[in-house]
């Protein structure tokens, strides 16, 4: 029996097509209902969905009358705050490419994507860096003031064209721009029930700030596209705030990362949630004794899902259908899935092999922006190769087993370790250099750099280094001195063999 799972393609999307519009296909019918919260410690900032759809489409109006265009890039320099969602959903309706990027990363980092991304302007908020060509300038204040404007109408047309591009960390080291079609927002609804099992009486609170991808489609897209109420928190909000806002907001779901539900329970003194049903976690593997302390604490399950910045989640449990024991769940209803070995062809079942998942499948990416290399290196066949381990038991259940290569996970980010490493070249006193993700305690992981000089290097210095080049996320929390860096026959850094390193050294 093979490891491959499809269970029926799923309904194609209809043409002509608008995300942002399907996104709010309710909002007339639930005007005054409440669609976004931005929850802080004393009170929430509250949209209803009228006022959220005229802001979006009086942004759209107003990114028009700027004299933007459809097809073209906008670059998203925003906090996390209710414009980023307004402006992401306002350029998307009129046509326009938004780009919603962390307000973490750095000039130089942003800098290395403008080649490819030449945006035609930039949105952006005082504080945040911006690259060096970011086109029209479009401040917060303007675009605060476009929410007033007549309701531009949905640039509607093929699904299949670009609708946003989103950044992550390419095998290569060099960040690369994910670019999604319309259609992307159509294959969500595999998800409402095949991880969510979400309704329109759900009131669904994401940990997450909107620029990251997990947030921005779970944490808002779905719940809007069926009506629920997005909640999310306020910028500077401690997450060890979130029990008191679950509870206060009467949360009844609640998306985070494993590393969230760690932290809560850790230093939350009453996870008392009554009407919370359940918990979802995605972006990095959750250890099985987080999931096992929460659902001890609180009576309430933690439903996985599997996924990436260029398909989304496709592999989840769900209430309908919990994961099996040391599984992430199942590929989602409408998906086709397999596990393939090294000569690109299903494995048997209980095989170690690469997750695949179809280039049919709606919700995959058209592409990564100027990299026509690399998207052609990522498929095989009728495949898309997710680059993760895994084996398919003969129920569909995928046991995650790790990257087939040395990508990093910092946080649900992930991470290659080239781009850290560049980052780093020319640093006084430094040679070569290796980052690598070590395990620092149970279920805890930290980016190290392990370099090669003549003496220990100054921590602050090499830490400061860090802060100028790398966003947050991307930056070392260990600095080792070793004498060689172990290397294979090809002379390539032996990167296993440092995540081995018997004693890890501790967490700046």
């Amino acid at each position: 029996m093979l490891s491959v799972f499809d269970k029926g393609a799923f309904a194609p999307c209809p043409s002509p097509f608008n995300m942002a519009e399907h996104v709010l296909a309710r909002a007339d019918a639930l005007a005054d209902k409440t669609a976004l919260a931005v929850v802080g410690r004393d009170g929430a900032e509250e949209w209803s969905f009228r006022d959220f759809k005229a802001a979006v489409l009086g942004t759209g109006a107003g990114l028009l009358q700027a004299g933007l265009t459809p097809g073209q890039h906008l670059l998203m320099r925003l906090g996390n705050s209710v414009d980023f969602p307004i402006t992401y959903l306002g350029a998307i309706a009129v046509g326009i490419i938004p780009v919603p990027t962390s307000a973490q990363l750095t000039a130089p980092e942003l800098d290395k994507m403008m080649p490819d991304l030449k945006p035609a302007a930039t949105v952006c908020q005082p504080g945040v860096s911006l690259p060096n060509d970011p086109g029209r300038i479009i401040t917060l204040d303007e675009l605060r003031k476009f929410r007033a404007l007549k309701a531009a109408p949905f640039d509607k047309g093929d699904p299949d064209r670009p609708a946003y591009i989103v950044y992550t960390s390419g095998t290569s080291g060099h960040a690369r721009g994910v670019v999604h079609a319309h259609r992307a927002v159509w294959a969500r609804q595999m998800m409402w029930q095949g991880w969510y099992g979400m309704t329109e009486a759900d009131r669904m609170l994401h940990a997450g700030a909107f620029n990251w991808t997990y947030t921005l489609g779970t944490g808002l897209i779905d719940p809007l596209s069926i009506g629920a109420t997005a909640l999310i928190p306020a910028p500077g909000l401690d997450p060890a705030n979130l029990a008191r806002i679950l509870k206060f907001q009467r949360a009844t779901i609640f998306a985070a990362a494993p590393g969230v539900y760690r932290r809560l329970l850790r230093e939350a003194p009453d996870l008392d949630l009554p009407d919370l049903r359940h918990g979802l976690s995605a972006g990095e593997k959750m250890a099985a004794g987080i999931a096992a302390a929460w659902q001890k604490r609180t009576g309430r399950p933690v439903h996985e899902a599997y996924g990436m910045s260029e398909c989304s989640t496709f592999i989840s449990g769900s209430p309908g259908a919990p994961a099996t024991p040391g599984t992430s769940g199942r590929p989602q209803p409408g998906r086709r899935v397999a596990i393939l070995n090294e000569a690109g062809t299903p494995c048997q079942v209980g095989e170690p092999g690469q997750i695949a998942i179809s280039r049919q499948d709606p919700g995959l990416m058209l592409g990564y922006l100027g990299a026509p290399g690399e998207t052609a290196a990522r498929m095989r066949g009728e495949w898309f190769l997710t680059g993760d381990q895994a084996t398919m038991d003969k129920d569909g259940g995928v046991a995650y087993l790790g990257r087939a290569d040395d990508m990093m996970n910092a946080g649900g980010f992930r991470v290659s370790p080239m781009e850290v490493e560049r980052a780093f070249a020319g640093f006084e006193g430094m040679g070569d250099c290796a980052a690598v993700e070590i395990s620092v305690k149970a279920d805890t992981c930290d980016i190290a750099l392990y370099y090669e000089a003549d003496a220990d290097l100054s921590e602050p210095a090499l830490i400061s280094h860090a802060e100028g080049q790398l966003a947050t996320y991307k930056r070392p929390r260990i600095y080792r001195r070793i004498d060689k860096l172990p290397r294979a026959a090809n002379n390539k850094i032996a990167r296993k063999a440092l995540r081995n390193t018997a004693a890890a050294p501790k967490a700046t």
